[in-house]
């Protein structure tokens, strides 16, 4: 049985590239559980530093997650309420004799911290009370540090970066619980991943260091020491750390401006991970495909090109009725809706059903399709500037015979009404073009707005066009 952890602090938002290592782990183990012999994956908040942890950060990583659909098994744990037993593993330590009880003041570590830094060395605390008397007292309250060997290597056969070795005399007696006897992040985590039966430990590489110490951990206690892979982070698109400055970096932030979970995740999944020259890979193939040995070691870019070119693919292939639900909200909430007081009746939604099958052909985000979905409600409008007012007053002769044309029509399908305007075209030897673009302008309010002439018409009905197109001519 494969399983495998997410285990972020809840001190933030949910990142982008936490998002990353959310997913690799959901993907590894979903893999395993449909093409191997089981997979898990699992859910742990981090929030032993009590005073940077919030509640509010807690909900944001499992909005985070909701919305991108990583299921975890449920519920997810708390690493604070594990405290009771990581303090009982401490104390195995201390009695075993691998772990002691270290009375350095917080102002002589300073001091032998300046002197290293005096003397142009790396800091490297060699604790006293490593070799003392475990009965010798002090003042001061202690904290707990780990023996870490004095010789040989630290070996860790990581998946993603190889093998990669420390020498022991590199990692210091290290702190595994604080003097008011909270155990350390270092602690806990093998504490908690060993408790949960966590297999593999996918994580950013920012935490192999990280890795060697709790290796040491693992082998004290004479513990199976999980599969490691880190896997290197995600710059922003000039090759620096990312950050705001190159745009949104929680998850959340994306969902506001109108990217698909399905279109993030398929982007995420490409950032860093390939399978051949594929990019649009669907979460059945995405489960199917994935393992850690396709995961790259160099860093990410994240280029926000690609990202809008997969949001406008899948924006393109979710059905209209879906999209309509993605953004209802925001189309009850718009201007033009809160101004008038306006409820929206079924035959208006269903105009904007229609008009998603062409409207989102060339939208990259939900958000682009607010505004043209707008003016299929009845009694829209917009006013129009000098440039356009001159375009409408130099073709008033042709819609007034439009106008007319429309207003006899007795059959309002869209095939008699291109029948009739094509034959209005054959009767003034004229091109749709010559009209089209002035009609769209009168209906839509836009000279840009999508959808062929002929689709606009009919979507929005006679009443509604003959509406907009006296306004015009009577105005």
């Amino acid at each position: 049985m494969i399983r495998t952890r997410f285990a972020p602090s809840p001190t933030g938002d949910l990142h982008i590239g936490g998002a990353r290592t959310a997913l690799f782990n959901y993907l590894f183990a979903k893999h395993h559980h449909e093409h191997g012999s089981g997979g898990e994956f699992l859910l742990r908040i981090e929030d032993t530093d009590e005073k940077r942890s919030t509640d509010k950060a807690i909900s944001a990583i499992l909005s985070g997650l909701n919305w991108l659909k990583l299921d975890y098994q449920k519920p997810y744990i708390l690493q604070s309420e594990n405290k009771r037993r990581h303090q009982e593993i401490v104390q195995k330590l201390l009695e075993k004799g691998l772990a002691y009880n270290c009375y350095t003041s917080k102002e002589e570590l300073e001091e032998l911290r300046q002197e290293s830094q005096n003397n142009g060395k790396v800091f490297r605390f060699q604790s006293p009370w490593r070799s003392k008397n475990p009965l010798q007292k002090s003042d001061v309250d202690p904290v707990v540090r780990i023996k870490t060997p004095a010789q040989g290597y630290c070996l860790i056969n990581d998946l993603v970066q190889g093998q990669v070795k420390i020498s022991n005399s590199e990692i210091d007696d290290f702190v595994i619980q604080r003097a008011d006897g909270t155990p350390t992040y270092m602690l806990a985590v093998v504490v908690d991943d060993f408790d949960m039966k966590i297999t593999h430990v996918i994580r950013g590489d920012d935490h192999l260091t990280n890795a060697f110490k709790q290796k040491i951990i693992y082998e004290s206690l004479g513990w199976q020491v999980p599969q490691f892979a880190h896997i290197p982070l995600i710059y922003g698109p000039d090759g620096s750390k990312m950050s705001k400055r190159h745009g949104a970096t929680s998850v959340i932030e994306y969902q506001g401006m109108g990217y698909l979970p399905q279109a993030m995740r398929n982007y995420l999944l490409r950032l860093g991970w390939s399978h051949g020259d594929d990019e649009i890979i669907c979460d059945k193939q995405a489960i199917e495909w994935f393992n850690i040995d396709n995961v790259g070691k160099s860093p990410s870019r994240f280029d926000f090109n690609k990202l809008n070119s997969l949001n406008k693919f899948y924006i393109k292939n979710v059905e209209s009725s879906k999209l309509l639900q993605l953004i209802k909200l925001d189309i009850e909430n718009s201007d033009f809706v809160k101004n008038n007081n306006k409820t929206l009746s079924q035959s208006e939604w269903q105009r904007i059903v229609k008009a998603l099958e062409f409207i989102k052909e060339k939208s990259s985000s939900l958000n682009d399709l607010v505004e043209p979905c707008l003016c299929y409600l009845s009694g829209f409008s917009k006013k129009f500037d000098e440039q356009q007012i001159k375009q409408i007053q130099e073709k008033s002769p042709l819609v007034i015979q439009i106008n007319e044309l429309l207003q006899n029509s007795s059959d309002w399908k869209i095939e008699e009404i291109k029948s009739q305007l094509n034959k209005f075209c054959q009767d003034l030897n004229m091109k749709i073009k010559d009209f089209g673009p002035i009609m769209r302008l009168l209906l839509t309010f836009s000279n840009k707005s999508p959808g062929g002439i002929f689709d606009i018409i009919y979507i929005l009905g006679k009443d509604e066009v003959l509406r907009r197109t006296n306004g015009v001519i009577n105005p």
